[in-house]
């Protein structure tokens, strides 16, 4: 029964936030409480994906074929670009870097490494639903991250006093960096460039240059990295769909293999 209440209250959810998305920048603080009362009606059964999923489908449900021909073209756009290959990947030597939280002090990678492996994900910005999804469950498993020894770093396109926002309405407890025109990303190999349809979209919805403070329309993937204290990549998730996030317990399992070895 509990199943299906949760089941009941994360579709009701969804679709108010879907709604909410296409009437702009006003309601994203809207959005992103719904996604954080979306993640708390969670019980332990539900996992990240299946959440994600219930979004998509939803949008899929809700939204005009043009707008669902759209995306579908740009999440095309990414695939066929080559970015997956050419992203880093495991084996791999991670870029140092150095980057101011949304309280503008820096943190850099290779500091945080000293005290252990670093989670490094990057999320596209506060206006996004399914970011707002996975970084809110992403601090509900925060502790299960810090047992694990780990330390967790969220990067974004986003200007500091907007990642502000998005890390005190889900009261994040871990880093949240601000990756100005995605220079760090472009060192990953993470970042592409929105067809002009998908950024024409975006821009009337809820101007994305406002956010990133560019007019680039460059996004970074959804990627998730879990580094060991040499510097290497010992997990990585990349996809060119957004709306497919790296799972809390494959995370998990890869701090798990890292642990192991020492």
């Amino acid at each position: 029964m509990l199943k299906i209440k949760s089941k009941i209250i994360l579709i009701g959810v969804i679709l108010f936030t879907v709604s909410c998305q296409n009437k702009g920048i006003k309601n994203n603080q809207t959005i992103m409480d719904d996604s954080k009362k979306q993640v708390s009606n969670m019980n332990n059964d539900i996992t990240l994906e299946s959440m994600l999923h219930e979004k998509r489908d939803a949008f899929n449900n809700t939204a005009p074929e043009a707008k669902k021909k759209v995306y579908a073209e740009g999440l095309k756009s990414v695939e066929n670009s080559g970015i997956l290959d050419k992203a880093l990947n495991v084996g791999d030597k991670a870029p140092d870097f150095s980057l101011n939280n949304s309280l503008h002090k820096p943190v850099g990678l290779y500091a945080e490494l000293k005290n252990g492996s670093v989670i490094l994900t990057w999320y596209r910005g506060g206006w996004c639903p399914y970011c707002n999804i996975t970084l809110h469950y992403l601090q509900e498993k925060l502790p299960e991250f810090q047992k694990a020894g780990a330390t967790l770093i969220a990067l974004t396109p986003e200007l500091p006093d907007q990642s502000l926002t998005t890390s005190e309405k889900h009261k994040l407890e871990f880093q949240v960096l601000s990756d100005i025109e995605n220079k760090i990303g472009k060192q990953y190999g993470v970042v592409f460039k929105l067809t002009p349809e998908v950024a024409d979209m975006y821009q009337k919805a809820f101007d994305l240059h406002k956010y990133n403070g560019d007019e680039s329309n460059e996004l970074p993937l959804a990627a998730t990295y879990v580094i060991d204290q040499n510097g290497i990549i010992q997990y990585a998730f990349l996809d060119a769909d957004y709306r497919n996030r790296a799972e809390p317990t494959e995370i998990l399992k890869a701090l798990a293999k890292i642990k192991a070895k020492k």
